[in-house]
């Protein structure tokens, strides 16, 4: 996949479209592509995804603990998906009151070897989202303008918003379901108060971008891949109640079997299941207690899923 800058870097082949923001590049957002791949193939086209960075929402109603991956980590899975073409819109304030007309013209209909726009079933651009489906197909004249159908396998709702709140739940075993792999957070490891080399259960702390998401507070079996090496181990989110509540989350990995200097690293952590919330113990001995115990579960659940 090559990442472009504009549509008019595609010379002398007819090529299709896709655009929207495709967060957590879900099992819906798959399938549209998957679709639309297979269209391409037959006609010879090359296949363009248009997506926004940032996030039309980090600009309309910014907050924390939103997106599902991070830029970055959104282009990698695009990639596997075996788009051609790559181009990030950056979105800002006066992108979103761009007359749809104007976008079009603009950023879509610059190169004139475009063969199809597909745009998802509740796609829609420009000022007050006038943009939609019908607009482009009567403005857009000799393209081929497609509007995909909405994925819902068994009368369920996929999207990315759906995604948002069931991670927030805490329900990473559904969010598995609809991303069609586990939910993961990239990050770096830092320094951290050292409590866990203390107790007999060292972590790894992770520093991640704030801008994404992370599941409810608590404990989780999760998955560990450093140095091109995965490892089993549990994840702690939350505040470190038993110690002291500081009111900064954070996200902490004790890595079986690994035993290395790994400050400064990057990692990436897949969560698989959720075992408990965080608690306040009464005191170390408790909460040493309740981590063997976590450990054990962690542990027995890796043994069962090999067999």
């Amino acid at each position: 996949m090559k990442k472009i800058q504009s549509l008019n870097e595609i010379e002398n082949k007819r090529f299709a479209v896709t655009i929207g923001n495709f967060d957590g590049v879900h099992v819906g957002h798959q399938s549209i592509i998957k679709e639309i791949k297979e269209v391409c193939s037959q006609e010879d086209l090359a296949f363009v995804l248009i997506s926004f960075n940032p996030h039309p929402l980090r600009i309309l109603n910014p907050k924390e603990n939103f997106l599902i991956n991070t830029y970055d980590e959104k282009e990698v899975l695009i990639s596997e998906l075996g788009v051609d073409y790559f181009l990030e819109i950056p979105f800002d304030r006066d992108l979103s009151t761009m007359e749809p007309s104007l976008f079009l013209d603009n950023y879509i209909l610059v190169n004139k070897n475009i063969h199809s726009l597909y745009m998802g079933h509740d796609f829609a651009f420009g000022a007050n989202k006038a943009g939609n489906f019908i607009f482009a197909k009567d403005y857009c004249k000799g393209v081929n303008v497609e509007k995909m159908k909405r994925f819902n396998p068994n009368e369920e709702t996929v999207s990315s918003s759906v995604v948002r709140k069931l991670i927030e739940s805490g329900d990473v075993d559904k969010v598995r379901d609809l991303l069609g792999r586990n939910f993961f957070l990239t990050g770096n490891i830092v320094k951290g108060a050292g409590r866990g080399k203390q107790i007999g259960f060292p972590t790894a702390n992770i520093s991640y971008n704030s801008e994404r998401i992370t599941p409810k507070v608590g404990v989780y079996i999760t998955t560990v891949e450093i140095r091109g090496m995965v490892y089993f181990s549990i994840t702690n989110i939350g505040f470190n109640p038993t110690f002291v509540d500081e009111g900064k989350k954070t996200v902490e990995t004790n890595i079986f079997d690994f035993d290395e200097d790994i400050y400064g690293e990057d990692l990436k952590v897949s969560f698989i299941k959720r075992i408990r919330d965080e608690k306040k113990f009464n005191s170390v001995n408790e909460l040493v207690d309740q981590i063997k115990s976590d450990v054990d579960e962690a542990k027995k659940y890796f043994k069962e899923e090999s067999c």
